[in-house]
């Protein structure tokens, strides 16, 4: 039986509204997938974001309040220090309501493990301060400090950890977006050829109403995948993409919000930080002096500590300060033509007298032809230093270092090698992240705050270059860097 013309257009138009009713229904399923999607990046990692700075902040607190209150025996302290507490459980139990992978849970335990270990032993320490109190006056160094202090380091670090992995999860959800969008584009190409085909008219334009937005979201996904939080999206679609596109500007709100609390965090820390510590350091040195009358040898000691302690702080907090400017991209360069050989001379000359003291063999292979580089003397003086005074240090008396520089394949080579305890090859990557030193028996570790090669890390990768360590355990270490001629 042949099938009338009616028949055939009723088939070819029934036909036209399956193929738009099912590329619709995929379509919506797809939009809300996306909505569905950063939603949860609103919901949950940027709130756990915002909830990570605020344990962090609230456990800076805590060690700032705690030290004063032992210090001090200031009953007003050990308030705040409690305070503190409460407002740091509150943000843990928030966190730990609203995490959804196993990895922030985990994260997350680990971080109240360890602050329970904290807080058990501050609430030993506080017993043992009122139950022998007059023996606690006369000791200079406290009990706990060492183990509070690496209790409160393992919750900063895994508070660290917590914060790359949301980072991670939201880099992994907006490729998802991304190609979750993407592959809604080709779908509406595809309905459009359909419809051309076809000659339907109200399906090309059904599909237009379609296309134009999600190109939009695609292109704004790729932005805010590059660090652009502007909240500007604007288009006419359907109320679906309609939402979407409201949820895609919350989105850019509340990462500009997070990153301007970032950037006020640091102000804050600046100015709350470094100038009061400035003022102790100072009001330290007039009591040496005498200026608030006669200070006895014992009274003399403890000044000193406290002076070198302070001076310790103040640079820690520059150093971090100064680190953050580098991970924000906030740090100025000052790009010359210079060479690199006398710099290399400056910083082994600065480092004779402890090279002498410890009578360190030093040689040195610079070649002659080193050509002039596009360098911030200056930064690059400080990758430096810190290379070559970590071999200086971890090298054993009467040891050697050897310094390098060559040209070679459009690049420059500089490398310096000790003859320390070496670096385990797990530890390799992990020492130029912050706050992470090579698991090495050496008092020398113990000294240093974990920034120094993650400073020489972003000082290189700004010159264009690259770093790296080369190590093996007893063998002694080699770290070399890489810049473009």
């Amino acid at each position: 039986m042949r099938l009338t013309i009616f028949a055939r257009l009723i088939i070819g138009f029934f036909a036209i509204l399956l193929i738009m009713g099912a590329v619709n229904v995929y379509t919506a399923l797809r939009l809300h997938r996306l909505s569905k999607e950063t939603t949860r990046i609103l919901d949950v990692d940027e709130r756990i974001l915002d909830l990570r700075k605020r344990l962090a902040d609230s456990m800076l607190s805590q060690l700032g309040y705690e030290k004063k209150f032992i210090v001090t025996r200031d009953a007003a302290f050990h308030e705040q220090f409690l305070s503190a507490t409460d407002d740091f459980q509150g943000y843990l139990a928030e966190a730990l309501s609203i995490v959804d992978t196993v990895p922030k849970q985990s994260s997350l335990d680990r971080i109240k493990a360890h602050y329970d270990q904290y807080r058990f032993l501050v609430n030993d320490e506080v017993e043992q301060l009122k139950n022998d109190a007059a023996r606690f006056r006369h000791k200079y160094q406290y009990p706990y400090e060492e183990e509070k202090g690496k209790a409160a380091e393992q919750v900063l670090e895994e508070l660290q950890q917590l914060e790359t992995t949301s980072q991670q999860d939201i880099h992994i959800r907006m490729n998802t977006l991304r190609d979750a969008g993407s592959s809604a584009r080709k779908l509406t190409i595809f309905i459009l050829i359909l419809a051309l085909i076809l000659a339907v008219g109200a399906s090309f334009v059904s599909t237009r109403s379609i296309t134009r937005p999600l190109m939009v979201l695609v292109e704004k996904t790729r932005e805010i995948s590059k660090g652009v939080f502007e909240g500007n999206l604007k288009v006419s679609s359907p109320p679906e993409v309609s939402e979407l596109a409201m949820a895609f500007n919350m989105m850019c709100e509340k990462l500009k919000e997070v990153d301007k609390i970032k950037s006020e965090f640091f102000s804050a820390m600046s100015h709350e930080l470094r100038t009061p510590l400035t003022s102790i350091r100072e009001g330290i040195n007039l009591l040496q002096e005498g200026v608030g009358g006669s200070v006895t040898d014992k009274q003399m000691r403890l000044l000193t500590i406290l002076s070198e302690e302070t001076n310790r702080l103040i640079g820690l907090v520059n150093s971090v300060l100064d680190l953050s400017k580098m991970e924000a991209g906030m740090m100025v360069y000052r790009f010359q033509q210079e060479s690199l050989v006398p710099l290399i001379e400056k910083v082994v000359v600065e480092m004779a007298p402890l090279i002498e003291a410890r009578k360190i063999r030093v040689k040195e292979t610079i070649s002659d032809d080193l050509p002039l580089l596009r360098i911030d003397s200056e930064r690059m003086l400080q990758a430096l230093r810190n290379l070559i005074g970590n071999a200086v240090k971890f090298t054993p008396e009467e040891g050697e270092i050897g310094v390098s520089a060559f040209r070679g394949n459009g690049e420059v080579t500089f490398s310096v090698h000790d003859t320390g305890p070496g670096i385990p090859k797990e530890n390799l990557e992990a020492i130029f992240e912050k706050f992470r030193q090579p698991p090495v028996k050496s008092s020398e570790w113990a000294k240093g705050t974990g920034l120094g090669l993650a400073f020489v890390k972003h000082i290189i990768t700004a010159h264009g270059g690259k770093v790296w360590a080369e190590s093996e355990p007893c063998q002694g270490s080699t770290f070399t860097f890489v810049l473009p001629c």
